[in-house]
């Protein structure tokens, strides 16, 4: 019987793919939509796209699915083909990733979950098809220059830390399910404004914005196709480009650079920067910004003990990390700013 699950060790993997010179594209996209069943579709669909070499991640619930997936690029017509023999995924739109290398995936992942998108919301009145009105990138600009309009960043504060849309609010959360009572609340002395909600690609914008439609909110948009199709269109018809800095991506390579402008700052020094890492100990991998100059200080890590835990023989590191207390147990992610803490190893602990 076939196996449809991944059986290779991570690391062995991701020095495959890093070592690969195969071309590969990445794409994301999305759609609120009832999958019966969706343990029968999972396998079904792990099944068809490990024959065209997929790497990535796929969500799938009854509500709907959510993917973010690498293709070679020899088999993407071939991909098309069976996206478009799903019925209800049919002519969906497709994100393409801005600054693509091919490396954004080392394997193949496609999970059932509750939701394609955790929002916390039990009531089973809401919704999420009834989102607001979609906008193109310049619509969107054209609200955004509207003295009306609050625009609003759904992301996490770790993606709107290293680039947002100028003059929006970031909230300053760590999960999307977080956000919506916060921003809902937040805004309710401008009910009658224009909300323009944007995201990464769009899922969580869709769910966000049919959120707000069911607080009462009635003026709700928000930019279709999120901050990747923004960038797309922005380039290919010469519009003003409003957004700052760089977004955020959940897979390898942790960010796609918009603009050249740097708006965050190296974690551990304070020097402008906006490089997404995770520290290279294990035990902890919290996700900080570090500079070059940081990373060689401190090897990769997010403070000098992690630096020196790494260097340990395994089986000392396994004595010891019992008695330990790293970045990644301490703090949620992003939350992490050393600007100067330099703790070391004290193995007398």
């Amino acid at each position: 019987m076939r196996k449809l699950y991944n059986t290779i060790n991570r690391d062995v993997l991701i020095e495959k793919m890093r070592k690969s010179e195969e071309h590969r594209i990445t794409i994301s996209f999305y759609k609120y939509c009832k999958i019966l069943n969706p343990d029968f579709f999972r396998n079904y669909l792990f099944e068809k796209l490990d024959d065209l070499g997929t790497l990535g991640r796929i969500y799938l619930a009854f509500e709907g699915i959510n993917a973010q997936i690498s293709i070679p690029d020899k088999n993407l017509d071939a991909f098309k083909q069976l996206i478009n023999e799903i019925e209800f995924l049919k002519g969906i739109r497709l994100n393409y990733a801005i600054e693509d290398d091919g490396k954004s995936f080392f394997k193949l992942i496609i999970k059932h979950r509750k939701k394609i998108v955790a929002d916390g919301i039990e009531d089973p009145a809401f919704d999420a098809t009834q989102c607001g009105v979609h906008l193109d990138a310049a619509a969107f600009n054209e609200l955004c220059n509207h003295p009306d309009t609050v625009i609003v960043d759904m992301r996490n504060h770790y993606e709107s830390e290293i680039g947002h849309f100028e003059n929006a609010i970031t909230p300053d959360v760590v999960t999307f399910r977080e956000s919506l009572p916060i921003i809902a609340e937040q805004l309710k002395a401008q009910q009658d404004k224009n909300i323009l909600m944007y995201c990464t690609g769009g899922i969580r914008c869709e769910k966000a914005s049919a959120y707000m439609k069911y607080k009462g909110y009635k003026n709700v948009f928000q930019l279709n196709g999120g901050i990747i199709e923004y960038a797309r269109q922005v380039q290919s018809q010469n519009l003003e480009n409003k957004f700052l800095g760089k977004n955020f991506v959940f897979d390898e390579r942790l960010g796609e650079r918009i603009t050249d402008t740097v708006i965050s700052h190296c974690h551990q020094c304070g020097t402008v920067c906006d490089h997404h890492i995770n520290c290279k100990n294990d035990q902890c991998h919290i996700l900080f910004i570090q500079c070059p100059e940081c990373a060689i200080k401190y090897e990769a890590c997010c403070s000098k003990r992690c630096a020196d835990f790494i260097k340990l023989d395994a089986i000392t590191q396994e004595q010891i990390k019992p008695t330990l207390e790293f970045n990644g147990s301490k703090f949620s992610k992003g939350r992490y700013k050393a600007l100067g803490k330099d703790e070391a190893l004290n193995l007398s602990e």
